[in-house]
């Protein structure tokens, strides 16, 4: 049986799908989603889990209209300065991971303000993945390691030193990572970080995952032996 969970990765897929089936603009579905995440920050406050990281815009989203992409910046803009009291309150540490060069310097300044207002929250930590790609992460944290070298002997190239400077440097890497909407993919999301996550596809789109679909997800990871290329516990299943 799986030890305790640190750290939930979700991909918030189906946002979209969920409006359009319902004959409502695809915005809607990106509201709703938000709703979604407030009941899953709250159901893992209550299930002690220490890290919830979230998939809100992917590198390759920059493919989609130019209206949904504003109204999805829109939509994070207003989560990090709507939900910035209620973070402290709960005891909600924000950390936003991915390529910041390309977004709107008000929406890096609003990033950089929630970081900070939130650095002492210990509950939680939730990681927003914004511009953000599991291959970037990983060509990132190299170009890290070679501008950190002094020239005077080669750069190391080991696992440790390249996961130092991952995006996600300090958090615990997934434990499992779960996928709404029913596609089975890890789209680039975490790509190093979940080279041993157990992973749960999720028949429902985002917007309408609850608490039930945590609890789901959470009873099946309880059932892993996680060996970590190990032999299994005697008598584990």
């Amino acid at each position: 049986m799986s030890e305790a969970l640190r750290h939930i990765a979700i991909i918030t897929d189906g946002n979209g799908r969920w409006a359009t089936r319902r004959g409502r603009p695809r915005l809607v579905g990106h509201d709703a989603g938000v709703a979604a995440l407030d009941r899953t920050i709250d159901a893992c406050l209550a299930r002690s889990v220490g890290c919830l990281s979230v998939f809100a815009f992917s590198q390759e989203n920059w493919k989609r209209p130019a209206t949904e992409i504003a109204n999805i910046f829109g939509i994070i803009k207003r989560f990090l300065c709507d939900r910035l009291a209620v973070a402290l309150e709960k005891g909600v540490r924000i950390k936003v991971i991915g390529d910041r060069g390309r977004l709107d310097p008000a929406l890096r300044g609003d990033i950089a303000h929630a970081e900070l207002a939130t650095a002492a929250c210990t509950r939680l930590t939730l990681v927003v993945a914004v511009n953000y790609s599991g291959r970037w992460d990983i060509v990132q944290a190299a170009n890290k390691v070679l501008a950190d070298c002094d020239g005077t002997s080669p750069p190391v190239f080991d696992e440790r030193t390249l996961a130092s400077r991952l995006a996600t440097s300090g958090i615990p890497e997934p434990d499992l990572l779960i996928r709404t909407a029913g596609e089975f993919r890890l789209s680039n999301f975490l790509l190093w970080q979940s080279a041993y996550a157990e992973l749960f596809f999720c028949g429902c789109p985002w917007p309408d995952f609850g608490e039930k679909d945590l609890d789901q997800a959470i009873a099946f990871y309880r059932t892993r032996q996680r060996t970590f290329g190990g032999v299994p516990q005697r008598g584990a299943p």
